[in-house]
């Protein structure tokens, strides 16, 4: 597969362009697919030896009426490469364009990009390499049927792709358990103890096999309010690589340093490869959007890797965590976790605006 750099861009190619699509095929202007609640559609199956190298995917409501709330975590996107019958990618489908909560919101960055209206246009530019085929599914547990446009750019090859590795995205969420912050001064909540095994860390991403991981994007719900500080980020990014235990092979500072930032930031920010699209409310309670993409710099692992990063120093907070993780590599991959129920998937209310009675139902799913 040739390059698709700007320095690579006048070189002759091999292979032949192709789209799959929603294109009405009747000619007439119906350019979608009907897809109702509880519905699990294949919408595009692709022969042969080839590499996808852009996805375009939007929604919106079938019927008159505004956009179901929280409607991009109630889709989900999965992907098949070589006749697999596991998925490679599962993931609901705003957080695989690489924005959580359940909702969208304009940006770019260098794989992935949310596009005016207010970002519901999805876009993807990773390359997705296959030797026997590939195929995409659609699944709603939306309330309401929506129209569902999509473009699935790829390129068919005579041999196959001049790699072994194949595109890989999971999802998680996790209600973090910490300390009782009532308990200790905040001084020791927010940066006393010692985390010297990084067993109670988050978990992005855990894989077998020899590939690299490219990123992920985090999603934090800041679950404290108080009138003490309340920096959520203080956590350090470790990495075990090819079952390595403590110490990890990569260990960060904080993770405000993982996500290339600096100093606590609530200032929002676009790049190619970090930003933070939400930067939550005042002193740092509410939600927030993070994502770092590892383009130039993949994190290669040879027989496992485990992507981790403490909530709060020494794992001390308990607030709501979710990420999507993105990396290739060789198969069989791992088998992923069954993906939690619609209603886990769901965001927690904003504790200022939900009644007692509300969040505790949330909180006891």
């Amino acid at each position: 597969m040739l390059g698709s750099s700007l320095r690579d861009i006048c070189k002759e190619r091999t292979g032949k362009r192709k789209r799959a699509s929603s294109y009405d095929v009747t000619g007439g202007n119906r350019d979608f697919l009907k897809i109702y609640s509880g519905d699990r559609k294949t919408i595009a199956t692709i022969n042969g030896s080839g590499c996808v190298t852009h996805i375009w995917m939007t929604m919106a409501p079938l019927e008159d009426g505004a956009m179901e709330d929280y409607l991009y975590r109630k889709v989900i996107i999965r992907m098949f490469w070589d006749n697999e019958e596991k998925p490679s990618v599962e993931v609901p489908i705003g957080d695989f364009f690489g924005m959580g909560h359940g909702i969208t919101k304009n940006y770019s960055s260098a794989p992935f990009q949310m596009g005016p209206e207010s970002g519901q246009a999805l876009n993807c530019v990773l390359p997705m390499p296959f030797a026997e085929g590939a195929r995409f599914e659609i699944e709603s547990q939306a309330t309401n049927p929506i129209k569902f446009y999509y473009y699935i750019d790829h390129e068919l090859y005579e041999e196959s792709p001049d790699t072994s590795l194949r595109f890989h995205a999971t999802w998680h969420r996790e209600l973090t358990q910490g300390i009782n912050s009532d308990d200790v001064s905040n001084a020791f909540f927010e940066f006393g103890g010692k985390n010297t095994d990084g067993k109670n860390n988050y978990v992005l991403l855990e894989a077998e096999g020899k590939g690299h991981y490219i990123g992920c994007n985090l999603n934090i719900h800041n679950l404290r309010y108080t009138n003490e500080w309340n920096w959520y980020g203080e956590g350090d990014d470790m990495i075990f690589i090819d079952g390595a235990e403590w110490p990890p092979t990569i260990h960060g500072t904080g993770m405000e340093d993982y996500f290339n930032t600096a100093w606590c930031p609530t200032e929002e920010y676009q790049s190619p490869y970090f930003g933070l699209l939400l930067g939550g409310d005042p002193n740092w309670a509410g939600k927030i959007s993070t994502y770092r993409y590892h383009i130039e710099d993949p994190i290669m692992f040879d027989e496992s890797i485990k992507v981790t990063i403490e909530h709060g120093h020494n794992n001390h907070r308990s607030d709501d965590y979710s990420s999507t993780a993105y990396w290739y590599q060789t198969e069989p991959h791992k088998e992923f976790q069954p993906l939690i129920s619609m209603k886990e998937r769901l965001p927690l209310p904003d504790i200022k605006a939900a009644t007692a009675e509300e969040t505790e139902e949330f909180f006891n799913y």
